[in-house]
Formats: structure tokens, sequence, C-alpha cells
């Protein structure tokens, strides 16, 4: 059994979260620069011309990304053979979340849903945790805002609906959104398990980096095939027109029910923060 310092996961995770609320990755910015490059509608260009801007002087200047520093979503591997020793893996997530906003300047955001007073340290954190073999512990931090979380949906079509019915879904969600997930964006698209399980999944998928393929030939082939349409529908970088409505399409997939098919779209915005950390 190898034990794991709770101080050293506070550690590596509070200066994630303050880190990647100011620094965009490098997938993200890649794909934003192509899109310059190919965009040819003006005010597509325009907007894509900001956005790296605004990357660039978040960089540099030490500032968040955007003024929604989002909820903190943990999805963290944990092996069967390593335990946190001294504090409760959900304590110290917290405890990273709460100094790691605080210590940043970041906005608090997560609120009681029905008073709506803010908890004032954007706790609690929303941590997904799956027990994998080994001894190691594989965190990923993910700053979700809310308008792209808004525009996302859960649906349990037939099995009858097919593929077909999967992207009459997504591309009708991504038409209903408009402008409001702040595109250009990145979908994640759950298929499969059950009614709690496709979302999970599809926010899962958002971790994968834009540069990387998905590694089911068929489902990356899906994955393209569906991008491709999404762009075709000309709503564009904050819904002014253009050819880029969205970076990429993530699938994740899970057997399911003979007589169900999940389906859970969850949105990203052009503000992917993400990162992750072994231990």
């Amino acid at each position: 059994m190898r034990n794991i310092p709770a101080q050293e996961v506070y550690t590596r995770v509070k200066e994630m979260i303050t880190h990647v609320t100011k620094v965009l990755p490098g997938d993200v910015l890649d794909c934003l620069q192509n899109s310059l490059d190919n965009e040819t509608h003006p005010q597509a260009r325009e907007v894509l011309g900001q956005l790296l801007e605004n990357a660039q002087i978040a960089a540099t200047e030490d500032l968040p990304l955007c003024q929604d520093t989002g909820a903190a979503v943990l999805f963290v591997d944990m092996g069967e053979d390593c335990r946190v020793q001294g504090e409760s893996l959900k304590s110290v997530l917290n405890r990273a979340t709460v100094d790691g906003y605080s210590e940043g300047y970041l906005r608090k955001s997560i609120c009681d849903p029905f008073t709506r007073k803010n908890t004032g340290d954007n706790t609690p954190a929303f941590v997904h945790t799956e027990l994998v073999p080994g001894d190691g512990l594989t965190i990923k931090f993910m700053a979700k805002g809310g308008g792209s979380e808004n525009m996302s949906r859960c649906t349990m079509l037939t099995p009858a609906a097919g593929w077909q019915g999967v992207k009459d879904f997504v591309l009708q969600r991504i038409k209903e959104a408009g402008p409001n997930p702040c595109p250009p964006t990145i979908v994640g698209l759950g298929i499969g398990g059950t009614f709690d399980m496709a979302p999970i999944l599809a926010k899962k998928g958002l971790f994968r980096p834009l540069d990387t393929p998905n590694p089911d030939p068929d489902l990356d082939s899906r994955e393209k095939e569906l991008l491709e349409e999404i762009n075709s529908l000309g709503v564009g970088p904050m819904g002014l027109g253009g050819r880029t409505t969205s970076l990429g399409v993530k699938i994740q997939t899970s057997p399911c029910h003979i007589a169900s098919l999940p389906v859970a779209v969850n949105i990203q915005c052009h503000s992917s923060r993400y990162k992750e950390v072994s231990l």
C-alpha cells in the first residue's frame, strides 16, 4: 500500500487551479489559431483574434482568462493500492479549491440552489472518483463556466434512433444554444450507460486534448463527421456567423440497456481550462 501525504495532494491541486484558470492549454490555443487562419467571415476573424489576444494578456499579466472562473470539477483516478494519508481525499480537494480560488483572486460562483446565497469559497468541488489498478493517483481539474454548462442536455432516445438520432439531438442542441455558451465550443458527447452515467461520460470526454484523436477509429470518424456538420450550422464565434462554431467533438461511450439509448451533450466554451497532475 502506497501512502500519499494529503499536503502533497493539496499543494499540487491548488497550484493546478490557479494556473489553469489563467493559462489556456496549448492544444486550445493552437486550435484557435488554426481556426483564425482558415476563417473567412470578417466578424468571426475579429472574434477569434480577440480570443487569442485575451489569452496572451491573461498569461502575461497573471489574470483570469474569464470573469467566470467556473465550478471546480475534478475527475480522480485512484489506485486501489494507494491512500491519501492524514486527511480524506474529499476534504483535501475542497481545501485546495478554497485556497486556490482565494489566493488566485478567482470569482466564487457556487451558491445555494434556492436562496442563491453564495457559499463564499467556491465549494463544494464536484468530484468524480474511479478506482483503478495500481498505486497511482491522477487528478484532473476543469474550471466549468455556467454559460456553457447551462446549454448542456441529457436525453433518452429509443434504440431505433441510432446514430442519426444522436446527431440530430446534438445539432439541435447547438442551434438552440446559439451564442450562449460563448462559441467556438468543444462538445463532449456521452452515449450509452445509464441516465446518470451519460453526462459524466460527456464531461469526462472534454479532458481529451483537441490534438489527440479518439483511440477508437469508428468513434474518431464519427467525431469528425459531427464536427463538420456542427460547423456547417453557421453559428460561428460568439454567434456572429462563420465556419468556426466548434473546435472539436469528444465522444465517450458505454454499453447500455437493450431498451435504452442515453445521450448527453456537455458543452465547453472556447476557454477550455483543464489540466491534470499525477502523484
